[in-house]
């Protein structure tokens, strides 16, 4: 029977994707990988080259996939509010792409964006991202972009400081599950009230 290329590449890719959420770049080990995917490892060099480019092929298809599950439709002011609060909602769902990002930048820095296909796929997302706002500059739509990227990526792995400047002071209260419900809600609102009335000023000056 033939080797089903595609179907062991989403394997890897989904396992990797696993191990990368769950230790970062330098913990991930390629032999956990090739087991959770039930291949040999050599297959992963094989495919995708050494660890780094492994990882860089987990982020840039999460983060493609990630373009199409949340398009970027409407113009105005209020259609960057409710992309960004869609963004909000799948990256929660997603549970893995804030952790990849975060991991990309303590252990990569800057040097990721040397990674062209990564360049490819923000200026992909700048292009759409701008077309919400016609006659804002590219450098404007840029920075607002930046900050929804920012707010929506931040708020999954940093939930010490949401409950430290918001808890109530009751950790078991806080821990509630009616509680936790709350503070997504509250989080993403503020989000998506903060994104609105920023991409309004922008829209108000490019006139």
């Amino acid at each position: 029977m033939a080797w089903d290329t595609e179907r062991t590449r989403r394997r890897l890719l989904d396992a990797a994707t696993a191990e990368f959420a769950e230790h970062g770049l330098a913990g991930a080990r390629i032999d956990r990988i090739a087991q959770a995917a039930g291949v040999n490892k050599e297959r992963i060099y094989q495919y995708f080259g050494k660890k780094d480019d492994l990882f860089a092929a987990v982020l840039d298809a999460r983060l493609r996939a990630s373009m199409d599950d949340v398009p970027m439709t409407g113009v105005g002011a209020d259609a960057v509010g409710d992309y960004a609060g869609r963004l909000f909602d799948h990256h929660l769902a997603d549970g893995v792409i804030p952790r990849l990002v975060f991991w990309e930048g303590l252990e990569l820095g800057v040097a990721a964006a040397a990674n062209a296909a990564r360049v490819e796929y923000q200026q992909q997302k700048l292009t759409r991202f701008q077309a919400l706002m016609p006659g804002v500059d590219r450098a404007v739509a840029g920075e607002l972009l930046l900050t929804i990227v920012s707010l929506v990526n931040a708020w999954p792995v940093l939930g010490q400081l949401d409950r430290l400047l918001l808890g109530s002071g009751d950790p078991a209260a806080d821990a509630d599950a009616d509680a936790d419900v709350d503070r997504r809600a509250g989080r993403r609102a503020a989000i998506v009230a903060m994104v609105t009335a920023a991409a309004r000023v922008a829209l108000e000056r490019a006139r």
